[in-house]
């Protein structure tokens, strides 16, 4: 099994998009725990996650939460927060530093 790493410089429709990391640490309600909510956070908006931490109860009882670094552009990064948003997926933390990965 290999690990599918972006590429730095991407290419879309003629135009150069910059890749950049940023770490959020979220808090998902027990309600979501069973729901594909960091899977469907990469596939719908094109991001990679390094999962750098997590917390949840045994057998999956009560809130958890996830250290994650988002790998992907600025607009993608963007919407997969809003999304997580509109899910009331509580963001505790953010980092206000995007590192440019070129």
């Amino acid at each position: 099994m290999s690990i599918n790493t972006l590429n730095p410089n991407v290419m879309e429709s003629d135009r150069l998009i910059s890749i950049i990391q940023n770490r959020i640490r979220i808090q998902i309600p027990s309600q979501y725990q069973q729901e594909p909510i960091i899977s469907q956070l990469a596939s719908n908006y094109h991001l990679e996650i390094s999962i750098l931490a997590a917390m949840l109860g045994a057998n999956g009882e009560g809130n958890g939460w996830f250290d994650l670094l988002l790998t992907g552009s600025v607009t993608d990064i963007n919407n997969g927060l809003d999304y997580l948003t509109q899910l009331g997926i509580e963001i505790l933390d953010k980092s206000d530093q995007e590192t440019d990965r070129w």
